[in-house]
């Protein structure tokens, strides 16, 4: 059984499937995806789709992302205008929506339901901890702060207290490779960038898959980025 972490989507279906398919996820497989389904990429539809069929068949742990948190807070009608600014046009277009549209009547309720009911704020194993955004280092995850886990960005290494490794997504690294400390690792690769990538880790090995949206590959390790 392998525990594979999922970086920031970002409506990048094309790189989701490829990503897929490479990996090759099988019955026994745990998948943790970091949050950030929607928002910049052209597919946030399809990328929940997907996301759902995954979860559906009892893959996938999804946790919460704060572009995931912006677009639940657009639909329950308050301020909307960061998500706009922050890829929300990108996310009703996927729809069929325009950006002035004020119901959402295209978005399922099976979306609505996956990203507020379905999704987490962190998950935890015996050797990992796994948020979207960051943690404090001497709190255990069901004390942590939501806005920390969702919104605050990784500035250096975490060495948390329960001494597990941190794997995180929403600090992105432009160089499109994953950040590497003793016990942090952030795997949002900029999946939207031209240049970026979407990256799954196999966190008990270490070994990591690349996939974009023009359908390239590759894959390496993390010993090999230390």
């Amino acid at each position: 059984m392998r525990t594979l972490a999922i970086g920031d989507v970002h409506g990048c279906l094309a790189a989701l499937e490829r990503l897929l398919r490479l990996v090759a996820p099988v019955d026994g497989d745990v998948i943790v995806s970091l949050g950030d389904y929607v928002d910049r990429g052209p597919d946030s539809k399809g990328v929940l789709d997907r996301m759902i069929e995954l979860y559906d068949a009892n893959l996938l742990i999804p946790l919460c992302g704060n572009h995931d948190e912006m677009m639940i807070e657009a639909g329950r009608g308050n301020d909307r205008s960061m998500w706009l600014s922050c890829g929300g046009r990108e996310t009703l277009a996927s729809y069929g929506h325009q950006t002035y549209d004020k119901r959402y009547d295209r978005i399922p309720a099976r979306h609505w339901q996956f990203l507020e009911d379905d999704c987490r704020d962190y998950f935890e194993t015996d050797t990992h901890l796994f948020v979207h955004g960051c943690v404090y280092p001497d709190a255990p995850l069901k004390d942590q702060d939501n806005w920390v886990m969702r919104w605050q960005k990784l500035r250096g290494p975490i060495r948390h207290c329960s001494g597990k490794t941190l794997v995180c997504g929403h600090t992105k690294q432009y160089d499109g490779l994953p950040l590497v400390y003793d016990e942090t690792i952030c795997i949002d690769t900029g999946a939207y960038d031209s240049g970026g990538w979407l990256t799954c880790l196999d966190v008990e090995s270490g070994r990591y898959w690349q996939a974009n949206q023009r359908g390239e590959a590759r894959q390496g390790h993390l010993d090999d980025l230390r």
